[in-house]
């Protein structure tokens, strides 16, 4: 139609024709704009692609810094040889578990260095009496112990046992020129006289011929120096109601046992059986102090309530 309109002018002169004609040019040089801003936004077009294959390409490039895992986690990767190693810190970097803190924990007083909560048995004290000796058997005795490994053992007379305040306490026990280190786990009744030993068969051998059953002997207190520690043990039947408490394995002789209660600190009896009884179960399964002769004190938190369970603490009074 474009080629008939340029010739129609040609063969007709007439107004209405001349008219037509100029419709007709201008027709075709709208179409023609309309053809050049069309060939134009075509290839702003293109232009726009090429700007959404850079965004593209950006967000791909996003996971090359934090990359989705198959966990659905994300991961730093590791940074290039030119990186700071600062930027992007590597696996190893990451702080690890702190280990678990022990059950037991352990607060220390030191005491005074004076046995100033001593009863009858005092350090620095020399006693006189005499030795006799008995079948100890496996070692246990009214200490409640248990069986002992260690057959340097004594039972100490009715009066200086003082309901069990010797149990535990090394004695060094003298007789002429030989002498024995023993533990007092035992209690010797009457007719023992103060001052008086009964010795395991195996002690008193270390002292004199057992066949002579009674020697006179000098002893005193001591503080070892071994590397052992000391544990705590419910008695059997304990409970949050009801408990008793001991210590084993103690340096030197106790003064006093305590639990933590909501008035505070709270002193426990001693039995004869060397436990700390809590008759209305306050403190029962809580934290608990003791001190020794010398005025130390050693706080215990984390001992479970479990009934005649050996449960070591990893601490210990010094040596004095």
């Amino acid at each position: 139609m474009a080629s008939r309109s340029h010739r129609s002018p040609r063969r007709s002169s007439r107004p209405g024709r001349r008219t037509a004609l100029v419709s007709a040019v201008a027709v075709a040089a709208v179409a023609l704009v309309a053809s050049l801003v069309m060939a134009f936004s075509s290839g702003r077009g293109a232009g726009g692609e090429e700007a959404t294959k850079v965004t593209t390409t950006a967000a791909a490039d996003a996971p090359a810094r934090e990359r989705p895992t198959p966990s659905g986690r994300t991961s730093s990767p590791s940074p290039s040889p030119s990186a700071s190693t600062s930027a992007s810190p590597s696996p190893s970097s990451t702080p690890t578990a702190k280990s678990p803190k022990p059950k037991v924990t352990s607060a220390r007083r030191p005491g005074s260095g004076t046995a100033t909560l001593a009863g009858r048995i005092r350090p620095r004290t020399t006693y006189q009496g005499i030795a006799t000796l008995y079948d100890a058997g496996n070692g246990d005795g009214a200490c409640s112990f248990g069986p002992s490994d260690d057959m340097m053992i004594a039972a100490m007379n009715t009066t200086d046992y003082e309901t069990s305040r010797a149990c535990g306490a090394y004695v060094l026990v003298r007789s002429g020129s030989a002498s024995v280190t023993v533990r007092i786990t035992n209690e010797c009744p009457s007719p023992c006289k103060p001052g008086q030993l009964d010795l395991s068969t195996q002690a008193f051998a270390k002292l004199a011929d057992p066949s002579r059953g009674q020697i006179p002997i000098t002893w005193s207190l001591v503080s070892p120096g071994s590397s052992d520690t000391l544990s705590i043990r419910y008695k059997t039947g304990s409970s949050k109601y009801w408990c008793g408490i001991q210590a084993l394995g103690h340096r030197n002789p106790l003064a006093r046992l305590e639990v933590r209660t909501g008035s505070g600190w709270t002193a426990l009896a001693r039995t004869g059986y060397n436990y700390f009884l809590s008759e209305h179960g306050a403190g029962c399964g809580g934290a608990i102090r003791i001190t020794d002769i010398y005025g130390e004190q050693l706080t215990l938190d984390g001992i479970a309530l479990r009934p005649n369970t050996v449960q070591p603490t990893r601490v210990q009074f010094a040596r004095h």
